[in-house]
C-alpha cells in the first residue's frame, strides 16, 4: 500500500524506501481553481520516512510537501488535515502555498506543493511534535521532496 494518495490527483504517488511519501486525500477537482474556498487534503503519514521526506524545517513556522498534480498559485490557501505516525489525531492546519515543484521539474522531484504553516500557537506545538517524531532525522543528510 501507498504511503501518499490524493482526490486532488487520482493517481497514487508512491516512492521506495525511507523517502516514500504520506497518504494524501484531498476534496476539489484536480486543475480546477476555487478562489473562494481553500482546497482541502487530508495527509495521512504512516512511516516516519515519509513524515521526513516531507517536512520543511527551513520554513520559519514549519511546512509539509504535498505531492498533488492540482493548479496552484503562490500564496493560495490550502486546508490541511495531518496525521502523523502512531498518532490517532488529526491536526487540522491553515496554511498557504509557498512554493511549487512543476511537473517537468529537474531531478526527477515529485510534482507538488509546499504548504507553510501558519504562526499560531496550535501549529507551534503541531511542528513541536513533528519534530520530536523526526528527532536526530532533521539532521539527515538524505533527500527529501522539499527544500
Amino acid at each position: 500500500m501507498s504511503d501518499y494518495q490524493s482526490t486532488t490527483a487520482p493517481s497514487t504517488f508512491a516512492g521506495t524506501g525511507p523517502g516514500r511519501l504520506p497518504v494524501v486525500a484531498g476534496v476539489g477537482a484536480p486543475g480546477v481553481a476555487t478562489p473562494s474556498r481553500p482546497s482541502v487534503i487530508q495527509l495521512v503519514f504512516r512511516e516516519k520516512g515519509a513524515l521526513y521526506a516531507a517536512y520543511i524545517p527551513s520554513f520559519v513556522d514549519g511546512g509539509l510537501f504535498v505531492p498533488t498534480t492540482r493548479e496552484y498559485t503562490l500564496g493560495d490557501d490550502i486546508y490541511l488535515l495531518l496525521s502523523l505516525p502512531d498518532d490517532a489525531q488529526r491536526h487540522p492546519v491553515a496554511g498557504k502555498i509557498a512554493w511549487i515543484t512543476p511537473s517537468n521539474a529537474s531531478g526527477g522531484r515529485t510534482q507538488g506543493v509546499g504548504v507553510k504553516f501558519p504562526n499560531d500557537e496550535k501549529t507551534r506545538l503541531l511542528r513541536v511534535k513533528i519534530e520530536q517524531i523526526l528527532g536526530t532525522a532533521l539532521s539527515s543528510s538524505k533527500p527529501t521532496q522539499t527544500l
